[in-house]
C-alpha cells in the first residue's frame, strides 16, 4: 500500500489517474491531507464512495500508532512516542509558549552520530524515516491543535536523528510542509539542526533555502569536541566553521550554534573564550542549553552561576546568546529519552 504522505502533488496526481479517476480528485485529496488533517478516507466527504473504498485498499495515511503520550506537570510540553509498522519507535514533542506552538520532530529512527550525551546517539542507528513518516506526526499535532482553535507555528528538526544524514527525505518533507498549496508553514518557521556534516551544509547553502540552520557545536576546540561528538574527528571544528561561513556568505542568513552546557565539561571560562574567538564577527547567535541528563552519560546540567559567567564571557566578544528554558524534564522530553525508557521497561 502507498502512504499518501510519501507522495508529492505530481505523484499523487499520477496515483489518482492510475486509479481511473479524474485529475481534479488529486487536489481534493491533497486538501484533505494538508488542510483538514484527516485520519481516514471516509472523512473525505467530497469524494465518491467508490473512490474512498478504493483508497482504503490501495493507500494509507498515518501508519504509526501511539505507544506513549505524556504531558509535563506544567501542561506546556507534550511528548508522544509512536511505533512504526516495522516496530521502530520515534518521538515528537509539542512545546507551548505564549504565542508559539513549536513541534520538535524526528528524521530518523535512532542516530548514527553517537554524541555521547544524547539518548538517541546512545541507542545507535536503525533507519531513515520516509517523507511520510516525517510529515505524519506534524499532521497529527496539527489536527489536535486545530480542535483547540490553534495551529503549529514552528517546527524544529531536532528530534531523533541527524536531519542532514537523511538529506533528501528531510528536505522533501520541508518542501511539503512549506508548500503554499499544502501545509503552508513559512520556510523561516522551520529550523534544520545538524551536528556538523560539512558536505551537507555546503549543499544546503548552495540550494539557497530559506529554512534556518542550527549547528550542534557544544565545544569550540577539537580536543573537547572529539570527546563529545565523534563526527568531529572526520570534520573538525575548523572545517565546520569554514562551512558555516560559506553558508552565511551564500545565503546572507544568520546561523545558530547550539551548546548543551555540561557541568565541569564545556561550561568553563576557557571554552567560552574559545567559542567567543571562534565565532566573533560571524552573523550568528549562540543558544545555550543546560544539559538534559541521560542514563547513558554521567554529566549534569550547569549551574545558573556558571551559565551566567559563560554568557557574560561571550558578550565580551560581542557574541549574542540566549539561555533556552529547559522544558519537559519530568517527561523525558530530551531527544530519545522516552523511547529509551519505554524500551528498557519492556526489556525489564
Amino acid at each position: 500500500m502507498i502512504n499518501l504522505y510519501d507522495l508529492n502533488f505530481d505523484e499523487l496526481t499520477q496515483f489518482v489517474l492510475d486509479l481511473g479517476e479524474p485529475k481534479f480528485r488529486a487536489r481534493q485529496i491533497w486538501e484533505w491531507l494538508y488542510h483538514s488533517f484527516v485520519v481516514d478516507f471516509d472523512a473525505m466527504r467530497n469524494l465518491p464512495k467508490s473512490l474512498r473504498e478504493n483508497l482504503a485498499v490501495t493507500a494509507n495515511l498515518d501508519t504509526s500508532k501511539i505507544v506513549a503520550d505524556q504531558l509535563s506537570s506544567d501542561g506546556q510540553t507534550q511528548k508522544v512516542l509512536t511505533q512504526l509498522p516495522d516496530g521502530q519507535l520515534i518521538e515528537t514533542v509539542l512545546m507551548r509558549y505564549n504565542r508559539r506552538r513549536t513541534l520538535c520532530i524526528s528524521s530518523q529512527a535512532g542516530c548514527a552520530m553517537g554524541c555521547v550525551f544524547c539518548a538517541t546517539g546512545q541507542m545507535g542507528f536503525f533507519r531513515n524515516l520516509s517523507v511520510g513518516e516525517i510529515i505524519a506526526p506534524v499532521m497529527r499535532f496539527a489536527r489536535q491543535l486545530a480542535a483547540e482553535d490553534q495551529r503549529v507555528t514552528n517546527i524544529v528538526m531536532m528530534g531523533m536523528g541527524e536531519p542532514l544524514h537523511n538529506y533528501d527525505n528531510t528536505l522533501e518533507a520541508v518542501n511539503r510542509l512549506t508548500d503554499p498549496t499544502g501545509f503552508n508553514l513559512g520556510a523561516r518557521k522551520i529550523t534544520i539542526s545538524t551536528v556538523g556534516l560539512v558536505p551537507a551544509i555546503r549543499r544546503y547553502a548552495d540550494e539557497g533555502r530559506q529554512t534556518p540552520l542550527a549547528i550542534s557545536l557544544h565545544a569550540a576546540t577539537d580536543a573537547e569536541r572529539d570527546k563529545l561528538i565523534p563526527i568531529n574527528k572526520r570534520w573538525p571544528v575548523a572545517e565546520l566553521i569554514d562551512a558555516c561561513r560559506y553558508y552565511i556568505k551564500k545565503t546572507g542568513r544568520r546561523i545558530t550554534f547550539e551548546w548543551a552546557l555540561i557541568a565541569g565539561e564545556n561550561d568553563t571560562i576557557e571554552q567560552a573564550q574559545a567559542l567567543g574567538k571562534l565565532v566573533q564577527e560571524m552573523l550568528c547567535h549562540v543558544n545555550l542549553i543546560p544539559l538534559n541528563p541521560t542514563k547513558g552519560y554521567g554529566g549534569g546540567p550547569s549551574s545558573r552561576e556558571r551559565v551566567d559567567k559563560f554568557q557574560q564571557t561571550l558578550a565580551q566578544y560581542k557574541v549574542t546568546s540566549t539561555v533556552r528554558v529547559r522544558r519537559g524534564i519530568d517527561i523525558q522530553a530530551g531527544c530519545g529519552q522516552l523511547r529509551d525508557r519505554i524500551v528498557n521497561q519492556t526489556i525489564d
